[in-house]
């Protein structure tokens, strides 16, 4: 974040919202796990592999298909080259497509693979030396470097204002969950299909961008 210019800082942080919107929905609709969140998910995991194995087997299929959508998230930026942020999101609005049919459709299954895929795929947008630059659907790292750009600042150390911009990126995903919730509560056959829309007008504002290398 701290080396991206304003126009990208705010698109991350659009994208951010978008993640913390699936994942509150997604979290509503799985019983308390998680799409995009895989920590927790790992975490209950072992719980269920130490307490009630039959159980393990939910946490374990979102894993998987979370690697899965990182995996053809990655496929996709790699074939896209410069234009790998519109590809990786018509890849993700593909996805969220999927799960909003799938609900209306009453398949609960296929509705979380659509989400799972989603999120996986999302964490491909930006890249840096092939790798994970910015982490959109999780932010531990982002408060580590938040907390870790305010001792700098309170120490006097040059570059100590650079937490501002972890904190806009968490700010983005705390507002997106709870507008998630708010929909998941009191529209929900149709938050999915604001969060597809959603995919679609960020992958439109990523064709503006410049190219990337």
């Amino acid at each position: 974040m701290d080396r991206m210019d304003h126009a990208r800082r705010r698109f991350a942080v659009a994208l951010a919202a978008m993640a913390g919107f699936v994942d509150a929905v997604g979290f509503l609709s799985a019983d308390g796990y998680f799409v995009s969140f895989m920590s927790g998910n790992t975490t209950r995991l072992g719980v269920a592999l130490g307490t009630d194995v039959p159980r393990a087997l939910v946490p374990a299929l979102l894993i998987t298909g979370f690697v899965v959508g990182v995996t053809l998230g990655a496929l996709v930026a790699l074939k896209a080259g410069a234009r790998r942020k519109p590809a990786v999101l018509g890849l993700v609005t593909l996805c969220l497509l999927e799960a909003a049919l799938a609900r209306v459709l009453g398949q609960h299954g296929a509705m979380l693979a659509g989400l799972v895929l989603a999120m996986g795929a999302l964490n491909n947008t930006f890249l840096r030396d092939g790798e994970v630059a910015v982490g959109l659907t999780y932010m531990t790292g982002a408060l580590v470097k938040l907390g870790q750009g305010l001792a700098r600042q309170l120490a006097g150390v040059s570059g100590g204002g650079e937490w501002r911009p972890w904190a806009l990126l968490w700010s983005g995903l705390l507002a997106g969950a709870v507008v998630g919730a708010f929909l998941q509560d009191r529209l929900p056959l149709g938050c999915l299909w604001i969060s597809a829309s959603w995919a679609a007008i960020m992958a439109g504002v990523a064709f503006r961008l410049p190219a990337e290398s």
